[in-house]
């Protein structure tokens, strides 16, 4: 069946909160946009260093996002206090500590972050605050990156890559629920 069709529920539940429409509709401040990279690097740094450390990223080390989000949010972070993370992120880096030893876990991971940076990620940086380095893979072919990573995908990591996506749904709601709140 494949990881795209087992997934197709969760990945959808995501698209649909409204920190993502308020993100594709252009009109997301930095503020709110940075605490998001804040977040997504905490995630993607130890994501990626996990990764690393099974050799995971060595057929497409190209995708490596870590470092640009970073800028990203140096970029457009304004305030001296860093943000704080949420609660979802916190949560998300409790459940890494559990399958870091796990590669075709993580790989589940790395499929759904990453191909979502480079599937959706060119819509995202045409319409987000700031340069959007996050989502620029320099002359790398996407189409080859992509195949790369679902060659190395079954249909076993679909409880994995479900739990990401609500992990990535989680963290939409717990930033669009505190924007909500400073706005009241």
């Amino acid at each position: 069946m494949g990881l795209k069709e087992l997934t197709k529920e969760v990945h959808q539940d995501a698209e649909r909160q409204g920190f993502v429409k308020v993100l594709m509709s252009g009109q997301m401040s930095e503020e709110l946009y940075a605490e998001f990279l804040y977040n997504q690097h905490a995630i993607y740094n130890l994501l990626e260093a996990c990764a690393m450390s099974h050799g995971l990223l060595n057929d497409f080390p190209q995708i490596r996002r870590a470092p640009s989000i970073l800028a990203d949010f140096q970029e457009l972070w304004k305030k001296e206090d860093m943000p704080e993370l949420a609660p979802s992120t916190e949560k998300y880096i409790q459940h890494m500590a559990t399958i870091k030893e796990d590669p075709k876990k993580l790989m589940a991971h790395i499929y759904v972050r990453h191909m979502g940076d480079l599937s959706g990620g060119q819509m995202i940086k045409k319409r987000a605050p700031g340069s959007g380095t996050m989502y620029e893979f320099g002359r790398a072919d996407i189409k080859e990156i992509k195949e790369r990573i679902r060659s190395k995908t079954d249909d076993s990591m679909a409880d994995e890559a479900k739990l990401c996506f609500q992990s990535a749904t989680e963290l939409f709601k717990d930033l669009h629920n505190a924007e909500k709140k400073k706005i009241n």
